[in-house]
């Protein structure tokens, strides 16, 4: 928390740079759409995969015929190398320098907050794709609204029940929260352990390390030590795979592993451990694709056509969905100028995306609940909430890693 708070600090003065006002104007014929993402640096990984989103979402809408009256979307994307500096260096460049009629969010928690406060100063709508941490939503903004099903600290309340509901010879007596140090991935964790603790599975271990981290031999060691049943990792993509790495190379496998981010980056997850590896690993997760919710099917068979793939990554569903969210908005008000009206509308209506139905309070904070995955036989599953949207009725209940690909 001292680090963000300092960090915040050495940005503010960069955030006011931007005037107020909105975006400039640019070619009648088209309508510029700006984004800064980590396509480069820790976060590169998701950064790339919502880069792909994006870019989904302008072929579609254009082949569609625009944005509005006819206008079709330039999108307009540069790299802030997971900086937080850089971020906001980037969406006053956007706003003043390559005049941006509409803003798009970046991905994490870390990078949202600074970049975030650029569009309020400019009075411009900041649909975030990938943003959850609480602290986004405690500032008072009038125009950031988060493209997900919930905050950071409700992620994982699913995953919690059920496992709280196992009956008492299969429930998990210990569990150890080894988290990044990450506005979204400490209060997933957290929000996790306040409910698993009060259902009596107790901490034998917490443990925050910071994103530079690159040997998890220690972590994963103190975790063997502990002799946690149920680990659950607050990670993102890099650090998420050197831990698991880490527990295979000592050969401790608890009976539970659960992790954030990681296993929902689809191809590159399996890639990285190997697919035998990947077996019965819980996580949350905000897109499926095999849902029939509106529009996925054309998603994902346009993502495939232009990137190929056999999987979908969960944050280019999202960066999609945030694009959607932008877009129905627009519709709606029924242009772009306005950009009050266009976070009122959203404030007061709900939107059907390819995530399914998303809604916000007056905070910009989504008002649903997340999808719990697992990998089930080299493939990512929606096992909870049971009923339409699971891809599968069954449950892997260990963690079975085969050693296969490490």
């Amino acid at each position: 928390m001292r680090f963000r708070l300092l960090a915040l600090v050495a940005v503010s003065a960069l955030i006011g740079v931007g005037c107020g006002g909105g975006g400039g104007s640019s070619d009648k014929g088209t309508i510029k759409v700006g984004a800064s993402l980590p396509l480069t640096g820790d976060f590169s990984e998701p950064g790339k995969a919502a880069k792909q989103g994006y870019q989904v979402w302008q072929a579609i809408v254009n082949e569609q015929g625009g944005l509005v009256d006819g206008r079709k979307v330039q999108m307009v994307i540069k790299d802030d190398a997971s900086n937080q500096n850089t971020v906001v260096a980037d969406y006053n460049a956007l706003i003043s320098k390559d005049k941006v009629q509409m803003l798009l969010g970046t991905f994490s928690s870390l990078l949202n907050l600074p970049a975030s406060a650029v569009a309020e100063r400019n009075r411009m709508l900041y649909v975030e794709p990938a943003g959850g941490s609480p602290e986004m939503f405690s500032r008072g903004f009038k125009y950031l609204f988060f493209a997900q099903q919930a905050t950071a600290d409700h992620q994982g309340d699913v995953f919690s029940n059920y496992v709280k509901g196992l009956p008492p010879d299969q429930r998990p007596k210990t569990a150890a929260y080894p988290t990044l140090d990450d506005p979204f991935a400490q209060p997933t964790s957290q929000g996790i352990e306040k409910i698993l603790k009060a259902a009596g599975i107790k901490t034998v271990y917490r443990k925050t390390y910071t994103i530079d981290q690159k040997n998890f031999d220690s972590i994963a060691n103190s975790v063997k030590a502990s002799g946690a049943d149920l680990v659950v990792n607050g990670a993102t993509f890099e650090d998420g795979v050197g831990f698991v790495r880490a527990l295979l190379k000592i050969g401790y496998t608890p009976k539970m592993l659960y992790q954030t981010t990681a296993p929902s980056l689809g191809d590159q997850y399996a890639k990285a451990l190997g697919k035998g590896n990947t077996e019965g690993i819980f996580y949350a997760v905000s897109h499926s694709a095999k849902a029939k919710t509106p529009g996925n099917e054309q998603f994902v068979a346009k993502y495939k056509q232009m990137f190929g793939g056999t999987e979908v990554p969960e944050d280019a569903a999202d960066a999609y969905a945030t694009a959607q969210v932008m877009q129905a908005a627009v519709k709606a008000v029924g242009g772009i100028d306005d950009q009050a009206k266009l976070a009122d509308w959203l404030r007061n209506n709900k939107v059907d995306t390819i995530l399914g139905p998303l809604e916000w309070d007056e905070a910009g904070r989504p008002q649903g609940q997340f999808l719990v995955g697992q990998w089930q036989n080299g493939a990512p599953e929606i096992i909870l909430p049971k009923g339409a949207t699971a891809t599968t009725q069954s449950i892997v209940p260990e963690w079975k890693p085969s050693g296969a690909g490490t």
